[in-house]
């Protein structure tokens, strides 16, 4: 069985302006929102609106099924996450948690390093813990982090992402790893049996929204 996916990452409230394909699976690797206040305050501020408006944005998406995980810009997601597992009725949210989807096996989640002032993040050793959880052998793997030397290089040419995960990845040689966090290094990179896809939205240096990721999977079943 053949599934198409989209993904994007790193919206930062302009979701509203991607143009999305209608498809089988629709993923958001993170960074839905905005950690700061900036103006116009009604798109800016930390308020329960802004998970309904998103809620409402995905209810609109022409998809069988809408995966989704937080980043480190998405304070009101982890706080929501602490009154329920699901903030959102039209799209799951993936918390160290593996879901099967058409035959495929996808485990989201969105921890981040380096950032402890911000949303999700983690110690080292606690980061860790998070990543040898992940089960081998899945399809999909949804992080908000990229894992360290693979599409995370910052416009400075810095390393950005994260090192444990990165130690985990041989053995959970997933298919397909989608995530975002660093914009500079939107793009897609085969290593491999493994397609790494850094599916940041916004690109780094002039603000103009790239064109969401979509493949074409096949199920191990067939």
């Amino acid at each position: 069985m053949e599934t198409r996916v989209t993904v994007i990452s790193d919206t930062h409230c302009r979701h509203g302006e991607i143009d999305l394909p209608a498809g089988d699976l629709l993923i958001h690797c993170g960074d839905m929102f905005d950690l700061f206040s900036k103006a116009p305050q009604r798109l800016f501020s930390r308020t329960p609106d802004r998970i309904a408006e998103m809620d409402a944005w995905f209810g609109r998406q022409r998809f069988e099924r809408i995966l989704c995980i937080g980043g480190n810009h998405d304070r009101e997601l982890e706080t929501a996450l602490g009154r329920g597992p699901q903030p959102f009725r039209n799209a799951h949210f993936l918390h160290d948690e593996t879901v099967e989807f058409r035959g495929l096996k996808i485990h989201g989640a969105s921890w981040v390093p380096f950032l402890p002032r911000h949303a999700f993040f983690k110690g080292p050793a606690a980061l860790a813990d998070a990543w040898a959880r992940v089960p081998p052998g899945i399809d999909i793997l949804v992080t908000h982090t990229p894992p360290q030397g693979i599409l995370d290089a910052s416009r400075g040419g810095q390393s950005l992402g994260c090192p444990a995960l990165a130690d985990e990845l041989l053995r959970i040689a997933p298919r397909v790893h989608c995530f975002g966090h660093v914009h500079a290094s939107a793009g897609q990179r085969k290593l491999g049996a493994t397609l790494f896809i850094n599916a940041a939205s916004i690109e780094s240096g002039t603000n103009n929204m790239l064109p969401p990721v979509s493949f074409t999977l096949t199920s191990r079943l067939n």
